[in-house]
């Protein structure tokens, strides 16, 4: 007979597999939840199956899973049952669709390229179903740049649809305004075939209509929203925008000055990731953070191949690029190793351009942000990728001429972004310096007198930045808001001059020259407040227009009072609020730029630094009552000034503890985040935490104490604040810190959250990790409360930690928990921590250590092992094995070898070591021959008779108190096993009854 054909794999509901693919964990569980609800609804009218379904819902959380995501299921994948499973979906649902939209999500993002057919989400978009502009902008972001394919178009036409459909729906989301119009602007890019023109004019209108009805929305994507305008202002609808972009931004929205506003604006990482697929990204991020440097080429090849073989893939390369530059931000491990460098990708990226155009579009997308960059708001990182000499030798002939032609009206602007970048390059030492680069004799005649004339600061032996800028010098001192917390993998230290640049000043002393901050051609342009007076009643524009006429501080607060009295009027029309905020937000700015504290700290110059016109709201509210209606009020002003200037936080919070009018009302401070749209306590302290922070790190260790006291709640639960403050910390105010807690005005851990705050820190830098430790040891914390990290700690990967938690055992008599989580540590030869610890117990505390380790031999001897479980959830924690023991003693017994210490003669030692023996296999008893050869040394001598048996234990006090031989061994033999369940329990008295009567069991 011949063999039966094979049969092919049944294919599931949801998604395409092969027959190599192994089934589908998400798709079995979601057949599952079909089969359940088929079973509860198969044979009944809808009635009774609605019936049926919310009975089933009502018994758990597990049913209601269940219901939901069988009838979700059935809804994707059963077209005629789909209106009726939604319907029905809707009324048993109990949690606002969260589960669907939970797992929408995911198989949008994990499963998109196997699904058989790309499901419809209409339903929860007309539904209104909280959370469903997120499903939108998961689809948004599955739609790839550079690829025409019919599926691709699919997609991008149907969520289209989508959005013009509920037009009304998009408008209620800021950012799912900004994703679609940033997502359609650079697609309009790839529809510009005669067969794709009706498409690319639906993409056009729906750009169009939202940009100029919501272009405030739209502000928020950052310059690179200029970038993809510029790709398509050939466009005649879109080069009318264009023209009022550059010469009528009014037109656009009151509140917009104009196209510098939205060039100097960094774009987020959200908006830029959205321009890859799930699978882009983690191709891409696999390679910079996996394959190593000179093994990259199958990767890259099988990348090209998959993305970049098509003509209209060309465009796809500025993503990529703007991607690499803007999210993809590798840590000091990453950098240091031989993990392929971000600059070979873009390298690579630029070799494969094909077109003098696409060529010309990827390096701007490299440059981007280099033409308007800032110090203080942009990240070393977006600009270190071109570090590399390769690149900027490569391009900096691009990197020139664009500066005049970028856009000739910002000629000046583009050269100071420029200069800013290269000279912050240098700060951080990223390149020590330029000159070979700017003044090579191999570079073309043009090219290096363009580079002298352009950036003549750059073509010789360094000189001090002061020099070059025609202003007045300015701190030497790093500010430490420079870097953002991404940036943390640059040298953040000074760039200093070689010894014989130094000069000696009149006193004798070295003058050391530092590069710093090349501040914007500080050139303060006044405050503009014209969006926004017409919006305000008469009384209150002259308010305003006081204040911005006086720059006296001690007028504005006397107007600012006014302003206050008349906000608290009972007919002040709140609809004024936003501008009025808009007004004295764009007023105060310059009260929110450089330190808060004072350099010296006394009563008399923290009072002075509270007398600014903000401050006369947060005084006003101090001295109010809270029912009082003038408060609520107040807030919703201090809330709106919050949205339009978020530093106003930490300036509340520095007000509440520096100012003596203040003093005991930080609790204010919790209503003013309910107040404000963020609504929570924990976000708003941490954001404003996180703001000052990257402002002014003396500010932040100065209102540590009381964030910490005031709000132990939001504080203590979460090690969030702790790494805001151990990153950017030095060891002075680490110092200042311990101090604190010393005297009891700061308290950082508590008992029961500190584990799990020191479990978390495993994962951060160095540094930090030290920080977090010397902070942790500054609080009287027993050391047993955190003893159960050691679980997590591996050798390799953990050295902070060992070190520390290996310094504090040491000051520590051992307890049992401690010796049970030093020897449940792993053996292996170079990890030396439990041998280590357990060598100096033994030479301080040996009797104590020989009773513990003793109790843990006995215990994971067969049956005792039962009684672990009965244990603290920490020791359940603890993989302890016998064998684990057996080999930490015998490395201890090889470390005393050739010492004098006696510690393996110790009586509950050695009986430990017979009770093992006797029960233990022959390969155990091989392995630890020479362990188990000190047992039986010690029973040898136990066996001779009593006259000698006093003299062989001579070096142990311990044998001498059991030295009277036993009346009645029968006794003894019966009772040996209830002795040794006494010994796992370490008792200090009747030592001599148990010692006699584990050798009277043995030599029996």
């Amino acid at each position: 007979m011949e063999p039966a054909p094979a049969k092919a794999k049944p294919q599931g509901r949801l998604l395409v597999s092969t027959l190599l693919d192994a089934k589908d964990e998400l798709e079995e569980r979601l057949e599952r939840c079909v089969g359940i609800v088929q079973a509860l609804t198969n044979g009944l009218s809808e009635r009774e199956a609605n019936d049926a379904l919310t009975a089933n819902v009502c018994k758990g959380q597990q049913q209601h899973e269940e219901v939901c995501l069988g009838l979700f299921t059935l809804v994707l994948t059963e077209s005629a049952q789909a209106q009726r499973c939604y319907r029905d979906l809707t009324l048993v649902n109990r949690d606002g669709m969260n589960i669907i939209l939970v797992k929408i999500n995911q198989i949008l993002m994990e499963k998109f390229l196997k699904l058989q057919d790309i499901p419809e989400h209409r339903e929860l978009v007309k539904s209104g179903v909280m959370g469903a502009d997120g499903v939108i902008m998961t689809l948004l972001k599955q739609i790839a740049g550079g690829d025409i394919s019919t599926k691709n178009l699919w997609l991008a036409e149907s969520v289209l649809d989508i959005l013009l459909d509920q037009k009304e729906w998009v408008l209620k989301s800021g950012m799912l305004i900004a994703m679609s119009v940033y997502t359609y602007l650079r697609l309009i890019v790839d529809h510009g075939a005669s067969n794709l023109l009706s498409l690319r004019q639906k993409e056009v209108d729906f750009c169009i209509s939202m940009l100029r009805e919501k272009f405030m929305e739209c502000l928020i994507i950052g310059r690179d929203l200029v970038r993809l305008l510029q790709n398509v202002a050939r466009i005649p609808e879109m080069e009318l925008l264009w023209k009022d972009l550059l010469h009528n931004p009014q037109v656009l929205s009151p509140q917009f000055t104009g196209v510098l506003q939205l060039l100097t604006a960094r774009t987020s990482r959200k908006f830029l990731a959205c321009r890859l697929t799930p699978d882009m990204e983690t191709k891409l991020l696999f390679m910079t953070s996996r394959v190593r440097f000179g093994q990259q080429k199958r990767y890259q090849d099988w990348f090209q191949r998959q993305y970049l073989s098509t003509a209209e893939s060309q465009s796809l390369r500025c993503d990529l690029i703007r991607y690499i530059c803007g999210v993809v931000h590798p840590s000091n491990e990453v950098l240091s190793s031989d993990i392929l460098p971000r600059w070979a990708i873009i390298g690579w990226l630029l070799t494969t351009c094909t077109s003098n155009v696409a060529a010309s579009n990827a390096k701007l997308a490299l440059f981007y942000d280099w033409l308007f960059f800032n110090p203080e708001k942009d990240s070393i990182m977006n600009i270190g990728i071109t570090h590399t000499q390769n690149l900027l030798n490569n391009h900096k002939d691009f990197c020139l001429k664009i500066i005049p032609h970028f856009f000739p009206p910002l000629e000046s602007q583009v050269r100071q972004g420029v200069f800013n970048s290269l000279n912050f390059i240098m700060e951080k030492r990223v390149l020590a310096h330029l000159a070979p680069l700017f003044d090579n004799p191999k570079l073309d005649r043009e090219l290096r007198s363009m580079l002298r004339e352009r950036f003549p600061e750059f073509c010789s032996p360094p000189s001090p930045p002061t020099e070059v800028k025609m202003e007045e010098a300015v701190s030497m001192e790093m500010d430490n808001h420079v870097l953002d917390k991404e940036d943390g993998c640059y040298d953040t230290t000074e760039a200093t001059f070689s010894d014989d640049e130094e000069e000696v000043n009149n006193k004798g002393k070295k003058r050391e020259f530092r590069f710093h901050p090349i501040k914007e051609a500080v050139m303060e342009e006044p405050a503009d407040i014209t969006p926004w007076l017409d919006q305000l009643d008469d009384t209150m524009k002259e308010k305003v227009q006081q204040i911005q006429k006086t720059s006296d501080t001690e007028t504005q607060c006397e107007v600012m009072q006014e302003i206050v009295d008349l906000i608290l009027e009972e007919d002040f029309d709140t609809e004024q609020m936003s501008a009025l905020a808009s007004c004295l937000a764009e007023l105060f700015k310059d009260h929110f730029r450089g330190d808060v504290l004072p350099e010296e700290i006394t009563e008399e110059s923290l009072e002075e630094s509270v007398c600014k016109p903000v401050c006369l709201v947060f005084r006003n509210l101090v001295t109010m009552q809270e029912d009082n209606s003038g408060f609520s009020v107040l807030l919703d002003m201090l809330a709106e000034l919050y949205q339009k200037q978020p530093k106003i936080g930490y300036h509340l919070l520095y007000y509440l503890k520096a100012s003596k009018a203040a003093n005991g009302k930080m609790m204010l401070y919790e209503s003013f985040a309910q107040a404000t749209a963020l609504g929570d306590l924990h976000t708003c302290l941490m954001m404003d935490m996180k703001a000052c922070q990257e402002d002014d790190v003396r500010l932040l260790c100065y209102l540590t104490p009381s964030i910490y006291s005031e709000f132990p709640d939001e504080t203590l639960r979460s090690g969030e604040l702790l790494n805001m403050i151990v990153a950017v910390i030095d060891s002075t105010q680490l110092q200042e810190l311990m101090c604190h807690v010393m005297m009891g005005s700061l308290v950082m851990f508590r008992k029961d959250s500190v584990l799990n705050i020191l479990i978390q820190s495993l994962d951060w830098e160095t540094f930090e990790q030290y920080s977090t430790w010397q902070l942790f040891l500054a609080h009287s914390i027993p050391l047993e409360t955190i003893i159960p990290i050691l679980q997590h700690l591996k050798y390799k990967e953990h050295p902070e930690a060992l070190s520390c938690l290996l310094l504090q055992l040491r000051r520590e008599k051992p307890s049992e928990e401690m010796v049970k989580m030093v020897l449940s540590r792993p053996c292996h030869p170079e990890d030396q921590f439990t041998t280590s610890i357990l060598r100096h117990w033994a030479s301080k505390y040996d009797d104590t250590l020989g009773e513990h380790i003793k109790a843990q031999l006995i215990k994971n001897n067969n049956q005792p092992r039962k009684r672990q479980s009965l244990r603290s959830s920490s020791s359940k924690l603890a993989q302890l094995t016998l064998e684990q023991i057996l080999e930490h003693m015998d490395n201890l017994r090889l470390s005393l070898s050739n010492t004098k210490n006696n510690f393996f003669t110790q009586t509950p030692i050695l009986q430990a070591l017979q009770h093992v023996q006797a029960s233990c296999d022959e390969a155990h008893k091989m392995r630890f021959s020479d362990l188990f050869a000190l047992a039986e040394e010690y029973e040898d001598s136990q066996a001779k008779p009593p006259k000698s048996r006093r003299k062989a234990p001579a070096s142990s006090p311990r044998s001498r108190k059991g030295a009277a031989p036993p009346t009645n061994n029968e006794e003894e033999s019966a009772s040996s096993s209830a002795s040794e369940e006494e010994d796992s329990k370490p008792k200090a008295p009747k030592r001599k009854r148990k010692g006699s009567s584990a050798v009277g069991s043995d030599s029996d």
